[in-house]
């Protein structure tokens, strides 16, 4: 007679993580559809799409726990993700691949979002055409420890020009910042339209 032993499997720590941070007037004025949403309601003018685990593509990263935050904790990811459902298919989605409970993942994701400096162009009330090398030096500026290709930039054409419409920020386990993986790449043109916060 064996005697049966539970195993609990801890998820391998991934290679790194990329937090995708969206620019919330683009997004919004690019699908109408997203207007009727909290962020877009609000005036945000940022938005964390999320921190994503870097793994082997096949993997699968679903989660089977329930996401439940405390109320305060929640209050403060709020700020920096305000829809609930986002929150919810963010954390099912890659649960299953980060080796930490719900709330310390979103604490993680908080810490990495508020230590990042933004330029101001970025969550200004008016729409510009930028050059990509010049937001590019801001953020390296802003950022100290921030490599070259610590980050991309991610464009939407629209009919009379290409819209910034997220940025992607790549970090080692210990939440300094890394090169991002070649599947991290920029779509962006030398220039593009920043829009402003409506």
């Amino acid at each position: 007679m064996g005697i049966c032993t539970a195993v609990v499997h801890a998820s391998p720590a991934p290679a790194g993580y990329v937090m995708e941070i969206q620019l919330v007037p683009a997004a919004c004025s690019l699908d109408p559809q997203r207007n009727k949403k909290r962020k877009c309601l609000e005036g945000y003018s940022l938005n964390v799409l999320g921190l994503y685990p870097e793994v082997a593509a096949q993997r699968n990263c679903t989660s089977h726990t329930v996401l439940n935050l405390p109320p305060i904790q929640a209050k403060v990811v709020a700020r920096v993700m305000p829809d609930e459902n986002a929150r919810k298919q963010l954390w099912q989605g890659v649960g299953g691949c980060v080796p930490m409970p719900a709330n310390q993942y979103f604490r993680m994701m908080i810490n990495y979002a508020e230590k990042l400096k933004i330029p101001d162009e970025l969550t200004s009330q008016e729409t510009r055409v930028m050059q990509a090398a010049v937001l590019r030096s801001r953020m390296l500026r802003l950022n100290p420890g921030l490599p070259t290709q610590g980050f991309e930039f991610s464009c939407q054409q629209n009919k009379t020009n290409s819209i910034l419409t997220e940025i992607k920020i790549c970090y080692q386990n210990n939440g300094y910042y890394k090169a991002c993986p070649k599947n991290v790449q920029n779509n962006c043109p030398a220039t593009f339209t920043i829009k402003g916060s409506f």
